[in-house]
């Protein structure tokens, strides 16, 4: 059971189940994400009506992913070099698909992502290929210039992690996502109806306050306000868990939102490894008003937020201004930049077992024995990170690793497609793949295998391990089998 406060703060369809419904002084500020104006809808209607229904997302798509999952929408998402997953892309319905390039500047991996999709609409004999991109960038950017020079439709938008920015709600909208209505729960939230006195009682006369009148908290600043509490007491991880009413694909977005703040962990469902210990705080999101019932023993959240997908944005947003965190760092093109021009050295691994082979500080004779010496040297209150360089959906098995391990250790896992900005003291299990059919970056002195390799550097800090998946399908398994999962 939780030991916080099991109050309930409300507003606008969405509920808050273990949030201290506390007061804020009239004139407070209660923070506020800016929300797009109406013109932003009826702008990305005129784009889709182009008739071009297969959406590719390359940038950071978090919450457009989180959106895509929850409305059962057909996006892809292109945030990573591996070259199966860009192979995969480049090969599918081409003739219907429009690339969303959605990042406030031109990154090294984004400029791959448009040359690639250029050429291969060129080599498809497609006309006028620059309206088949999207550009939603910062004023002034390098990318606001290929645009133009491309035809392609531009969304200029300040620098934002907002999931109700149009970084997020072009692509979304673009596949088919209701942005109207998603911005209408958001606002509707944001400007709750002030209460009323119930049924059959007259309100009370007002009177002249003794001192300042105090305001309600807002569900997402009582969110914000009890994760900050509960970090100050230790508990400085975040397990989030969709509960099954709804609302999906929360948990990666989450943790993008908080940085370095607190270390999230994004749970695949509520009885999935990662919610015990002192120093972890429960969570569960769903679409369905009142606490939701966990199936077959799950775990009962410290937290649980349940209400429409557009309001659940905007509390999140709110609760993560409240507590303090800034959004994770995209990791720097310098050091990529470095890599690619010196190359990656050569390494001789630790040890090899099947197709998995083992790189790092690491004498144990066996694969298991390395994983678990590299747990072993994290310390208590600390965090695995498992940053996997591979295929989102042809390797989507990789992420059956997080519970695996996450049921071996008594630390929190977490799992992301590298690369990853994981914060809090622990340590780093970077998973790699084999190529099997490598692409070129048009243009550019290498391929997109050259650079996923050069993205997927050991961490400067911290104990660390590769797994280097000679097979991917063969180690993914393998590496399945040895931690019991």
């Amino acid at each position: 059971m939780s030991d916080l406060l099991d109050d309930v703060v409300a507003a606008a369809g969405l509920t808050v189940f273990g949030a201290a419904a506390t007061a804020r002084p009239a004139g407070a500020p209660a923070p506020f994400p800016l929300l797009p104006g109406p013109e932003l809808t009826g702008q990305i209607a005129a784009v889709r009506a182009r008739g071009l229904d297969r959406v590719v997302l390359c940038g950071p798509g978090a919450g457009a992913a989180a959106i895509a999952a929850t409305l059962g929408l057909d996006l892809t998402v292109l945030d990573t070099a591996d070259p199966h997953r860009v192979h995969a892309a480049l090969a599918d319905r081409l003739e219907r698909t429009v690339v969303v390039l959605a990042v406030p500047a031109p990154t090294v991996v984004t400029d791959a992502h448009r040359r690639a999709f250029l050429q291969a609409f060129e080599d498809a004999g497609l006309h006028d290929v620059g309206r088949r991109f999207v550009v939603v960038t910062a004023p002034g950017s390098g990318l606001e210039t290929a645009a133009r020079e491309m035809g392609a439709p531009l969304f200029l938008a300040a620098p934002t992690a907002s999931a109700l920015s149009a970084y997020t709600l072009v692509p979304a909208g673009l596949a088919g996502a209701d942005t109207a209505a998603l911005l209408a729960e958001a606002a509707a939230f944001q400007t709750p109806p002030p209460p009323r006195a119930p049924a059959g009682f007259a309100a009370p006369a007002p009177r002249a306050p003794a001192e300042p009148p105090a305001v309600p908290v807002l569900p997402g600043v009582a969110l914000g306000e009890t994760i900050a509490a509960a970090v100050r007491a230790g508990r400085d991880k975040l397990a989030v868990a969709p509960d099954g009413t709804g609302i999906d694909g929360l948990g990666p977005w989450i943790e993008r939102l908080f940085g370095a703040a607190l270390v999230t962990v994004a749970l695949e469902n509520p009885s999935s490894w990662g919610h015990e210990g002192p120093d972890v705080l429960g969570v569960t999101v769903g679409g369905v008003l009142g606490r939701a019932i966990m199936p077959g023993g799950g775990i009962t959240p410290d937290l649980s937020v349940n209400g429409p997908l557009g309001a659940q944005l905007l509390a999140w947003e709110q609760a993560a201004l409240v507590a303090g965190a800034a959004p994770s760092p995209a990791p720097g093109d310098d050091a990529l930049l470095h890599r690619l021009d010196s190359g990656v050295p050569a390494e001789t691994p630790a040890l090899v077992e099947g197709a998995v082979e083992v790189y790092g500080r690491t004498s144990a004779p066996t694969l298991i024995a390395a994983i678990d010496e590299l747990a072993r040297a994290v310390a208590p209150g600390g965090r695995v990170a498992i940053e996997a360089y591979l295929d989102p959906d042809g390797d989507a098995a990789a992420a059956g690793v997080r519970d695996a391990l996450g049921g071996r250790v008594a630390r929190a896992v977490t799992f992301g497609w590298g690369p990853r900005a994981a914060p809090g003291t622990g340590a780093t299990l970077l998973i790699t793949g084999a190529v099997d059919h490598d692409v070129r970056v048009p243009g550019r002195p290498y391929t997109f295998g050259e650079l996923q390799a050069a993205s997927a550097a050991a961490p400067n800090a911290g104990p660390w391990l590769r797994l280097h998946l000679t097979d991917r399908a063969t180690g993914v398994g393998q590496l399945l089998a040895a931690l019991g999962g």
